[in-house]
């Protein structure tokens, strides 16, 4: 795909995080699991317990007044997920997965998410960011994905590594449009400078907007 063709056809990009995150995102920057446990120095079995297996529920990770909350992956149960890889095995997945930073490239698969059952009494910090000033910067670490890598419901659809495409390599049809759909737009490890991206914060809840955060 034609990197002036994807930004035209996705402008923002948006990512969920735990509510009251953004200090620390602006601080931090955007840390993809890995990035986080790097952050923290953490190794051995406290590391792989986060890193390389399920995560049924969220984790905050360091010393109290700085956490990082690392989100669950309540969707990607290992005997559902190991039915839908090819090639490689869940803890594999989980280890790729886990060193990546994701945003979604359409606003109604954020609501999707926001609205999802374990999630839509919650309420999140949603940052709206400038797909062309994040390209200036890290295109060349950008891959693509035609689906929610971490979800296996309602049905645990196929996925493998090659599910996930730098954006040149991204079919397109002869009118330059993608074949599928982009889904998750995803940077390896983390974006250290994202506050420089975002264009706008919300507080939501579901459906609800309930505020906006100050972005400086």
């Amino acid at each position: 795909m034609d990197l002036n063709a994807f930004v035209n056809r996705y402008p923002v990009l948006y990512h969920m995080a735990e509510r009251g995150s953004w200090p620390s995102i602006r601080e931090r920057g955007l840390l993809s699991t890995s990035a986080a446990l790097d952050y923290y120095e953490m190794t051995g079995d406290e590391r792989a317990s986060h890193e390389v297996m399920h995560r049924p529920e969220k984790v905050a990770i360091g010393s109290e007044g700085s956490q990082i909350i690392l989100r669950d992956q309540k969707p990607m149960e290992p005997t559902r997920l190991a039915g839908a890889l090819q090639g490689i095995t869940p803890t594999e997945w989980y280890q790729f997965l886990n060193n990546k930073v994701f945003m979604w490239a359409q606003e109604h698969r954020l609501f999707g998410l926001l609205n999802a059952r374990a999630y839509k009494k919650l309420e999140h910090d949603v940052l709206t960011i400038n797909t062309a000033a994040l390209m200036e910067k890290h295109a060349d670490r950008v891959w693509l994905c035609p689906m929610n890598s971490g979800n296996t419901f309602p049905m645990p659809h196929i996925r493998s590594l090659n599910t996930f495409q730098r954006i040149t390599d991204y079919a397109t049809k002869r009118n330059g449009s993608p074949q599928k759909e982009v889904v998750e737009v995803v940077i390896d490890y983390s974006i250290p400078d994202i506050a420089d991206f975002v264009a706008e914060v919300r507080r939501i809840k579901g459906r609800e907007v309930l505020g906006t955060i100050s972005i400086r």
